[in-house]
Formats: structure tokens, C-alpha cells, sequence
């Protein structure tokens, strides 16, 4: 069954527990703002932030766990997956750091470790290990207002949508991420368009991994050219330190 998560942005008070939460579960450290980093909250260290809009308006940014991720059809070594639950997690030691996913998420999500001497990916995982223990996501247990609520996405879906028609005027008659590339896993209801989560603004209904597939088919064949970029530039290299070492003992004979 596919577990989703719902926010509703007009129930949030934007308190940050979500985000504390999520920093004490997955022992993440204090974040480090770099000035290259987007000005969304997230980075390597933090996984989800809280992002504030006129009229007291808090919109909670995460991975969205796409139902047919981009992220992961790009990676060339598996190290980004989709789980059965739906939660999209990532393998730090598969991953080559060659930043596909980063491109290719619509929803600029995954983050670099540009301080580290080894770097990984890192992103939201859906508190997957605590839903397989039978536990709420971090933030979902946090949050004090009911604002993000944790469930199977078709009855996520079903409340959405009741709140929508029980509540005219309140919502925009939109439920974010039910059909966005082929949909996602963390659902939004608003009063605000949230259109400024994804980039472009206005995504299409059809799954990106249809798009990425024919990009991918090139990436073997990019790997073994620039194998062999590589192996031709050792060689030479090698070769120039072998004739210099002769020429120097040839000189040193020569002087002697």
C-alpha cells in the first residue's frame, strides 16, 4: 500500500517542530548556509523546512517521493530508489556523486554535501525505517495543529478532497502532487498556488522518467568514452614521466 503525507498550509503556524523533529530522528547538525544554496531552508542538513509567504502563510518544503521518480531513473547505480511504501530512499554507497539527480528532480530537492572530503546526496526519506516499524514520520508525530498528516494516499486523497468541497472558498479546488508528474507522495491543500515548490511552475501530468529514459540510454556509452579519455590520458602521462626519468639518467651518465 502507498503511504503518502498530507499538509494542509492553512492549518500550519509555522512552529518548526516538523523540522526539529526531523533533525533529532535523523541526526542531522546544525546547517551551515552557504551562499550558493537556495533560499528554501533545505540542504544537506536539513531535510525539510518551513517557508514563509505573506498573510501568515507557512508552506513546508520536502522531498515529494515521486510515484515514478525522476531522481532515481536517472542514477546510473541504483543508489536512489523507490521502496514499496512509496518512500524514495537513497544508498550512500552506490552513489558515484555525479549529481543526475540533482537536475533532475522538478522539485530541486536533493542536496549536496559540498563540506565533506567524501560527499553524499542527501534528501527527505520519509522516515522510512520508522513506517516499517509501525511508527509515524518524525514530522507528522511533531506537528501540534494536524497541519501534515501521515496515511495510505488514496484515503489522504479522499480527505483533500472532502475538505475542498466541505469548505468553499477556503481551498484552492486543487490537490498538489494527485497528478504532477504522474503524481507524488507528499500532498499539499492551500488557499496560496504553491506552483513556486517545482521549477518550472506549471508541471505536467506525465511522468519525467518517460523524458529522462532516451537521456539515460547515452549515459554507458558516456562512461565508456570518457574511460577511455581517461585511460589514454594515464598512458601518456605515464609515458612522459618514463622518457623524462631516461633523459635524466642518460644526462647523468653523460655528466659523469
Amino acid at each position: 500500500m502507498r503511504k503518502a503525507i498530507l499538509t494542509d498550509i492553512t492549518k500550519c503556524i509555522g512552529c518548526l517542530k516538523c523540522v526539529s523533529a526531523c533533525k533529532e530522528v535523523h541526526s542531522l547538525k546544525e546547517d551551515e548556509p552557504r551562499i550558493w544554496q537556495k533560499n528554501d531552508g533545505l540542504s544537506a542538513d536539513n531535510w525539510t523546512s518551513i517557508i514563509q509567504k505573506p498573510d501568515s502563510h507557512y508552506i513546508r518544503k520536502q522531498c515529494r517521493h515521486c510515484i515514478e521518480p525522476a531522481c532515481a531513473s536517472v542514477c546510473p547505480v541504483g543508489a536512489l530508489h523507490k521502496t514499496e511504501i512509496g518512500a524514495v530512499v537513497y544508498d550512500s554507497s552506490k552513489c558515484l556523486g555525479c549529481r543526475y539527480c540533482m537536475m533532475a528532480c522538478p522539485f530541486g530537492i536533493p542536496r549536496y554535501e559540498w563540506d565533506k572530503t567524501v560527499p553524499h546526496v542527501e534528501k527527505c526519506i520519509l522516515c522510512y525505517d520508522r513506517i516499517k516499524k509501525g511508527e509515524l514520520p518524525a514530522c507528522t508525530n511533531a506537528c501540534p495543529t494536524g497541519a501534515t498528516i501521515f496515511g495510505d494516499r488514496s484515503e489522504l486523497l479522499k480527505i483533500a478532497h472532502k475538505r475542498i468541497k466541505e469548505n468553499p472558498g477556503k481551498y484552492i479546488n486543487k490537490v498538489w502532487g494527485e497528478h504532477e508528474v504522474g503524481g507524488t507522495s507528499v500532498l499539499y491543500l492551500s488557499d496560496i498556488d504553491l506552483g513556486f515548490l517545482s521549477y518550472p511552475v506549471n508541471l505536467e501530468t506525465k511522468p519525467l522518467p518517460e523524458k529522462t529514459a532516451k537521456a539515460m540510454e547515452s549515459v554507458p556509452f558516456a562512461f565508456v568514452s570518457m574511460g577511455g579519455v581517461m585511460l589514454g590520458l594515464n598512458w601518456i602521462i605515464r609515458r612522459r614521466m618514463e622518457l623524462s626519468k631516461e633523459q635524466s639518467k642518460k644526462k647523468e651518465s653523460e655528466d659523469e
